[in-house]
């Protein structure tokens, strides 16, 4: 899921992020759209097929086979090559190719096969802004749910519009029932919603709170539990509970999700109606 981003945004993520590496677990390969199927390593002329096993701005590290040929192609050519990338473009539903020219720095055994090899490789440019753009969405994410996770957003239709919100009406399970609830406010680690319910009964319970984007749709499962309450003035039969998620299993996407909004009103001088500081509990980041 990406938004639309400047050069000057594109310059921060690569001057922020260029040495850091991000690893293709499968939850990457999803979020980013890569197609593992279509990467491959050029080396002169021809193409040979690889899984990328980590990459930053500056390197990749790919996982190859020793019997393809590959490793003496390197040697012939000087240890010159290519790096294509080849990603799904979420908007359209096509593939994106990106090339980026590197050099083997050398290779190590990859796990008990014989046959496999872990190749290190340098890059010999700077990588094409729609690199920088799929990736630097990830990193900047990872940096700020950790710098900014106090932050709340609350959940006004002008919120609702730009993070892409489905409904405020939203699903949430309690220690396996299903119940109904309000968004009241959310954050990259917790939440706060409205419920039918006495607090002191629903306090410390797991719960697991399903919130729907559009443009594109996306539904995220985001684990925790009630950490503390609040009166709803005026309505006896509801109350506000706030949620700590569990930061262990916070999908990617919902992180990228919430990071682009903090992205977008950053800049904005209507920030204060929207992005308050969080002054709760400190594990409730709701």
């Amino acid at each position: 899921m990406n938004m639309l981003l400047t050069s000057q945004q594109i310059k921060t993520f690569y001057e922020r992020h260029k040495a850091t590496e991000l690893t293709f677990t499968k939850e990457m390969v999803e979020t980013t759209g890569l197609i593992s199927k279509q990467t491959a390593l050029k080396c002169m002329g021809e193409f040979w097929p690889c899984l990328i096993y980590s990459t930053s701005f500056e390197s990749a590290k790919i996982v190859a086979n020793t019997k393809s040929g590959l490793l003496q192609k390197l040697q012939e050519s000087n240890n010159a090559g290519s790096l294509k990338f080849c990603f799904i473009d979420f908007e359209t539903g096509n593939p994106m190719v990106i090339f980026v020219g590197c050099r083997s720095a050398g290779y190590t055994p990859y796990g008990a096969s014989p046959d496999m090899v872990i190749i290190s490789l340098q890059f010999t440019q700077r990588p094409p802004d729609d690199l920088i753009a799929i990736l630097g969405q990830i990193l900047d994410a990872n940096v700020n749910s950790v710098q900014r996770r106090g932050e709340r957003i609350i959940i006004t239709n002008d919120t609702q519009r730009r993070l892409n919100i489905a409904s405020r009406d939203i699903a949430i399970t309690i220690q396996g029932v299903p119940r109904q609830c309000i968004l009241r406010d959310i954050s990259f680690f917790g939440a706060k919603v409205i419920i039918m319910g006495i607090a002191k009964f629903l306090e410390d319970k797991e719960i697991e709170l399903a919130i729907d984007f559009d443009e594109p749709h996306q539904s995220f499962s985001l684990k925790g539990r009630f950490v503390r309450s609040e009166k709803v003035e005026g309505r006896k039969e509801l109350v506000a509970m706030a949620i700590a998620f569990d930061e262990t299993a916070v999908p990617m996407g919902y992180k990228m999700r919430i990071n682009n909004y903090i992205c977008i009103v950053r800049a904005d001088s209507r920030t204060s109606e929207t992005l308050v500081q969080d002054t709760g509990d400190a594990d409730a980041d709701a």
